[in-house]
């Protein structure tokens, strides 16, 4: 990502909304986990800063930017290594669980690649969670911003996580309740190759009523057929 990128999420990812909500399915998802966790493209620590409060998960983190890695490192109180998800500095079948949240649709990132060595290092009924941005055509100048070169539909994204031999896909859209102001953000507001980022600052009640529609969409347990992001959760067999 562009290192200011960096710098917004170091300072927004523990109260902006859309990352809180990220995190709180991430960590449903890892509820019945006992055992190491990987954080694999863990960014500044936002969500490692969550893992850190079981220690049971034994979580550890990977990130490319070796600044953001130490960072990550700082905040959560974690192991943090610098390495790329393409080549993970790992050994086999290490870990419990495995995280790669908006990590396989960066521009510098091999799905396919990435998926077998998260594989790797999973060890057998090692559950994979996987969150990615949805809609190709949903791509805009945020996108461009933090590298994302891909953007998927559930179908997709199911496709590929089986085609690196993963079994029992559960996968899930999910931000579909405010997908309709995402639209006309990302394809009115902020058409221009130079937008801001969408990792901003809002005003407090804005944030509180976003997130409090996260909440709800999150806690009703409904299966929505269109959101902005997809939730996938499957095993190593």
């Amino acid at each position: 990502m562009e290192p200011d990128e960096y710098t917004l999420m170091d300072g927004l990812e523990d109260r902006m909304w859309w990352y809180r909500a990220l995190h709180a399915r991430v960590i449903d998802a890892l509820s019945s986990i006992q055992g190491p966790v990987l954080d694999a493209g863990c960014g500044t620590g936002g969500l490692l800063a969550h893992l850190a409060r079981r220690p049971s998960l034994a979580a550890v983190g990977v990130e490319f930017s070796a600044k953001a890695a130490s960072r990550a490192g700082q905040k959560s109180g974690l192991p943090v290594a610098s390495g790329s998800v393409n080549a993970l500095p790992f050994g086999a079948e290490r870990f419990a669980a495995a995280v790669a949240a908006d990590v396989l649709c960066h521009a510098a990132v091999e799905p396919a690649t990435a998926l077998a060595e998260l594989y790797r290092v999973l060890r057998p009924s090692g559950l994979l969670v996987v969150n990615m941005p949805a809609y190709a055509w949903l791509l805009s100048a945020h996108d461009r911003r933090v590298h994302n070169a891909r953007r998927q539909t559930a179908g997709e994204l199911r496709r590929m996580i089986e085609a690196a031999g993963f079994v029992r896909p559960v996968v899930r859209y999910w931000n579909g309740f405010l997908l309709p102001l995402m639209i006309v953000q990302r394809k009115l507001r902020a058409r221009r190759h130079d937008s801001a980022s969408d990792v901003a600052t809002f005003p407090p009640w804005l944030d509180a009523t976003f997130h409090a529609i996260t909440e709800i969409e999150r806690r009703s347990g409904l299966r929505l057929p269109a959101g902005g992001s997809i939730l996938a959760i499957a095993e190593r067999p």
